[in-house]
């Protein structure tokens, strides 16, 4: 591990990700791990077990859902803030992000400085979320790191007409029943995610690129229909999971 200057600690609903950088803004280490019922006490370990590694006592800021859990902190800071601060670094460009996170999601245009100009948030359904993935994957008993390559192995797909997602899930016990592939059933569900992303981006003024974080743009079927629906290039930030954490600690790094 390089010098260890701060950390930033993105504590979400479904994941928390820790990240330390060195006095030149480049990651040293990094750590994902499904969020803990405890949050502080998750959060209180890997800042001990980091702050052990690195040798020092490094600046904490923390972001994310869980953020006012984060003992220690020296400042708690809104995902749209760390998001912004996180990507603009990552590539260099305003443009438009969508983080698509496991409790809502976010639109946030940056301008030529890499502040926020706009910003939208859907955080009332979950239909627009990674949750919506995941919810209907357990109800088709197919694991969520397959989804993406079963919803592009085939062209058709199964009309989800549901926009919530305790609905979708029913709707999708009665296609079962009818016989629809369960292929067919996956790319009519990332479409109709996408849907309410593309409904999300169009919310804003969107300016290129459209830059995706956040767990979701890991899913190579989610880009491709969010490329289809808003007819831009979707651009990935070299660890797209990471844009919040590594946003605090740039920040954190600002003193």
């Amino acid at each position: 591990m390089g010098t260890l200057t701060a950390l930033g600690l993105d504590l979400g609903s479904a994941t928390t990700k820790l990240v330390g950088i060195d006095a030149a803004g480049a990651i040293v280490m990094n750590v994902v791990e499904q969020t803990d019922p405890r949050g502080e006490l998750q959060a209180e370990r890997l800042l001990a077990a980091a702050r052990q590694a690195g040798g020092q006592v490094a600046p904490v800021v923390a972001t994310g859902y869980g953020r006012k859990l984060v003992g220690g902190a020296a400042r708690t800071i809104t995902e749209v803030t760390c998001h912004a601060r996180g990507v603009f670094r990552a590539t260099g460009r305003p443009g438009t992000v969508l983080d698509v996170g496991g409790q809502d999601s976010k639109v946030i245009v940056l301008g030529p400085d890499g502040g926020v100009v706009d910003f939208a948030m859907n955080d009332k359904c979950a239909a627009g979320t990674g949750r919506f993935l995941e919810n209907t994957a357990a109800r088709l008993r197919v694991p969520i790191g397959s989804m993406a390559e079963l919803a592009l192995s085939t062209a058709a797909e199964v009309p989800i007409s549901s926009t919530c997602t305790v609905f979708a899930e029913s709707e999708i016990v009665g296609l079962l029943a009818r016989g629809a592939p369960v292929s067919e059933i996956v790319r009519g569900l990332h479409r109709a995610l996408v849907q309410r992303l593309a409904a999300l981006v169009r919310s804003v003024r969107l300016v290129p690129p459209l830059v995706l974080s956040g767990g979701v743009a890991l899913s190579p079927a989610v880009r491709a229909f969010l490329e289809e629906a808003t007819s831009e290039k979707v651009v990935l930030p070299e660890h797209p999971q990471l844009m919040g954490a590594y946003g605090a600690a740039l920040i954190a790094a600002d003193g």
